[in-house]
């Protein structure tokens, strides 16, 4: 346990100097947050409702799925995963240092737009603060079980990227944080629903309880499952290489 807690420090400390971690779980982010976040209350001003969801939605897929694939990358494509096989370190381990570090970097993220979106923009706080940060809580596993998934998987770093792109783009623009999903057609509205994204956003943005609730917290939880036995398949791969 204390060789994980150190090697989750490491990581984070790691992070903090990765201009890639950087740029994806900070920069854009907030800078998207800031301009679109001004745009939006402007134009429709009934958002300010769900500014501080949809923003984080935003920022937490792009670091899951933008910054996290390409560290796993570093360390299962490279002599990293060899160093761990030598000195008898599971191969999960990389894997959930990187998620746990990522998942520190994104709260931290998602508690700045929370705590300055009111000021900046008079958008309302979450009606319950502790139900909300444990829904952001399980979107941000969730995300972050996709990400490890396609890391533990895909070797090839401009695969990845690409993928990671493919997967993040339809789920921005399908999730409904960009104007309501009900515009879509039936079937962009079924292919948003596969993405976590979607129904981190319904979750987050939802009143406590009811119907729509347990099937947002059904699908992601599905989601998770699914993501969690991909990384095992995808990390057993990769021992036997």
């Amino acid at each position: 346990m204390k060789a994980l807690a150190y090697g989750i420090g490491l990581q984070f400390r790691l992070d903090l100097r990765s201009k890639s971690l950087l740029v994806t779980c900070y920069l854009v982010p907030l800078l998207f947050y800031a301009l679109m976040g001004g745009i939006f209350t402007s134009v429709m001003p009934e958002v300010s409702d769900t500014l501080i969801q949809s923003m984080t939605v935003m920022g937490v897929s792009m670091g899951a799925l933008i910054g996290v694939p390409p560290t796993l990358a570093e360390i299962y494509g490279t002599d990293v995963r060899r160093m761990y096989q030598a000195g008898g370190v599971p191969s999960a381990f990389g894997l959930i240092a990187a998620a746990l570090s990522a998942f520190t970097h994104l709260m931290i993220m998602s508690g700045i737009i929370c705590v300055t979106a009111p000021f900046a923009f008079g958008a309302a706080l979450p009606a319950d603060m502790a139900r909300y940060i444990g829904d952001l809580a399980l979107f941000l596993l969730v995300s972050l079980s996709v990400a490890c998934a396609l890391g533990a998987w895909v070797g090839d770093q401009a695969k990845l990227t690409m993928l990671s792109q493919l997967i993040f783009l339809p789920s921005i623009m399908l999730s409904g944080i960009l104007f309501p999903a009900d515009l879509l057609p039936e079937f962009l509205q079924l292919l948003g629903r596969m993405f976590p994204a979607a129904w981190g956003y319904r979750l987050m943005a939802q009143g406590a309880g009811g119907m729509e609730t347990t099937g947002s917290l059904s699908a992601l939880v599905l989601i998770f499952i699914l993501a969690s036995a991909l990384c095992g398949l995808g990390l057993r791969r990769r021992r036997r290489e």
